[in-house]
């Protein structure tokens, strides 16, 4: 029986706050005024600066598609629409699905999303996802910024240098993770029980997590979406949730984040 996908973040919360109610107020809360066509023609306007315009092909389809994303799920949680874009474009990068990258990199400028931002969250998914498919999901956003007038490359944000890789790494891994990957893998054989766990601080805390342009919470919440999306991943979104939550993103942020995945990857059948 498959796990339920937001076990990583039930698991790490205490029983006080399971039985709790949500009480923050929702970013884009539904103005009692507007129905949903409504709804969906103000957030398309806002993000893509433009009036929806109907199918040549596929009117029903897109009509479902828009009313329900626009009209529906960028209403739900607390999240700004700058985290909702930042989340679309990781869940596209991860999916593969190119072609939309370029829509939602435009919406996501347009919302006051800036380019090193953008990037930073494409970057962080390396580890995770692997380096092609962030190389491929780079290509079609660098292009956007230069069809846009963006000077590329990007100014750089690395700031650890060749030696430090680990110590660096380390110190960004340790608050959040503690040794407990080195321990999961002590069993390895040979040289492997310490080699892997190293490359892994190296790689995704040393290269990653100690970059610039991109704040912690942001970097921990995209990979939970990243991890969602992958699917089979819910010993690391245990993991994850609980670093989520260390780096101050609470459970309401987490759930509003797997909604807005909703669209764009099948949830229900885990939750």
């Amino acid at each position: 029986m498959k796990r339920l996908l937001l076990m990583g973040i039930m698991l790490t919360l205490p029983i006080a706050s399971l039985l709790g109610q949500v009480s923050s107020k929702p970013a884009n809360q539904k103005s009692p005024d507007m129905n949903r066509v409504e709804r969906t023609e103000k957030k398309y306007q806002e993000l893509f600066n433009q009036q929806i315009m109907a199918s040549k092909t596929d009117p029903e389809l897109l009509t479902i598609l828009q009313r329900f994303i626009f009209g529906e799920v960028f209403y739900i949680g607390n999240l700004t629409d700058k985290t909702r874009e930042l989340i679309t474009l990781t869940a596209l990068a991860t999916n593969q699905t190119i072609p939309q990258l370029t829509p939602h990199t435009n919406a996501a400028l347009n919302v006051g999303v800036t380019p090193i931002e953008i990037r930073e969250v494409i970057y962080q998914l390396a580890p995770f996802i692997g380096y092609p498919k962030v190389l491929n999901a780079m290509e079609a956003i660098n292009k956007v910024f230069e069809s846009r007038g963006i000077k590329l490359p990007l100014a750089n944000q690395g700031t650890v240098r060749e030696g430090e890789r680990f110590d660096k790494g380390k110190e960004k891994q340790a608050p959040l993770y503690g040794d407990g990957m080195k321990q999961n893998m002590k069993t390895l054989p040979g040289e492997f029980a310490d080699a892997v766990p190293r490359i892994l601080t190296e790689s995704c805390f040393g290269d990653f997590y100690t970059r610039a342009g991109l704040d912690l919470k942001t970097r921990e919440l995209m990979i939970l979406c990243a991890l969602a999306t992958l699917g089979g991943t819910e010993r690391q979104m245990v993991s994850h949730a609980s670093g989520n939550l260390k780096v101050g993103n609470d459970k309401e942020t987490m759930l509003s984040a797997m909604v807005q995945l909703y669209p764009l990857h099948w949830l229900p059948t885990y939750f």
